[in-house]
């Protein structure tokens, strides 16, 4: 059996290693997402959208970042709010549903009672 001493030696060994795989692979990874991203039209603001907690975030196209493609920006419209609740707050019923709305389901509400009245 190997003591501690050999077996941090062999985790040291291993992490450089590791390391070393992490750094070669790395720019051709980069390329491949944005290979894939420029393929399928995804945008920086695509891949922040779920974290950002509803900011907006002015993005371009990858492509256009990267000196290459067109440089078009999506075209973005103002959906009309389906839900308000009771500060004010507007959502869409697109995306992620807001904290607010959430916050209310998880006390027993539902998003109907917030539906705006068309």
């Amino acid at each position: 059996m190997s003591n501690l001493v050999e077996i941090q030696g062999q985790i040291e060994k291993l992490q450089k290693q590791a390391n070393e795989i992490k750094s070669r692979e790395f720019d051709k990874t980069v390329h491949e997402i944005l290979v894939m991203m420029e393929a399928f039209g995804i945008t920086v603001k695509d891949l922040s959208s779920g974290k950002s907690g509803g900011a907006k975030v002015k993005s371009k196209k990858v492509a256009a970042t990267r000196g290459g493609g067109t440089g078009k920006k999506k075209s973005t419209s103002t959906l009309a709010a389906k839900y308000r609740g009771p500060a004010g707050e507007t959502w869409s019923g697109r995306g992620l549903t807001p904290r607010w709305l959430a916050a209310l389901m998880a006390q027993g509400k539902t998003k109907e009672e917030f539906a705006v009245k068309s």
